[in-house]
């Protein structure tokens, strides 16, 4: 790319002194017009060398879109895969924007028992689910440093403030779910699967997914070889 501005930037520059020599050369200079000539052929070769970078450049564009395009899709036929997966392995598919109820059964049962507690929690994780999926709740606020702007929770919201005496994890689970669904749906607000390394707690690659599946086949390869 900055080849090809480079280029262009030289064409331009060839251009206007061809046109001061043309305006020079109406008196029929000879030697003016060799010069004009030169620069003329000059000028013919570099634009035949910016339409080839344009080419290139178009082209490996459009090669690049499709490679991604295709390491999209494979991440997606690998976490359709490891979707039925145990929920003990080390890589597998992270429901983001979900939220985790076991934090609200835990604080609810700290002060409430029995069937009682149970219903108490489902109703707090519910309301605060639904909070969730709506757009118009948008508890973050932007602060800047050295320039650079980012997204926080912001604590003072209402209904997170309301959430603190539950207790922290309880506030957590939301917050996670928030900041989640923020990254990756903020306008549809749905959950969406993400391959996931839960040993490392990050997004797991192409390669970790595809390694995993691949040890798995043989390890159940291995037990059916066993069997006979």
């Amino acid at each position: 790319m900055e080849s090809s501005v480079v280029n262009f930037l030289i064409i331009e520059c060839m251009r206007g002194g061809l046109g001061v020599k043309k305006h020079m050369g109406e008196d029929g200079n000879t030697n003016n017009k060799k010069k004009m000539d030169i620069i003329e052929e000059a000028l013919k070769d570099r634009d035949e060398d910016l339409e080839a970078m344009e080419a290139l450049n178009q082209s490996l564009v459009v090669k690049e879109r499709r490679s991604n395009e295709e390491l999209q899709q494979a991440r997606k036929e690998l976490i359709n895969g490891l979707n039925v997966s145990s929920k003990n392995a080390s890589i597998g598919v992270k429901r983001m924007g979900d939220l985790d109820v076991k934090p609200f059964h835990d604080a609810v049962k700290r002060k409430r028992s029995g069937k009682e507690a149970d219903q108490k929690a489902m109703e707090l994780c519910s309301l605060y689910d639904s909070y969730l999926r709506d757009p118009s709740w948008h508890p973050f606020k932007i602060i800047t440093e050295n320039g650079k702007s980012t997204e926080i929770i912001n604590e003072k919201d209402e209904k997170l403030k309301n959430l603190k005496k539950y207790g922290e994890e309880v506030y957590k689970a939301v917050t996670t779910a928030l900041m989640e669904i923020n990254e990756y749906n903020s306008s549809g607000r749905y959950v969406v699967p993400e391959l996931w390394n839960f040993k490392e707690s990050r997004k797991a690659t192409l390669k970790e997914g595809a390694l995993f599946i691949l040890n798995q086949w043989k390890s159940n390869k291995r037990k059916k070889t066993r069997r006979y």
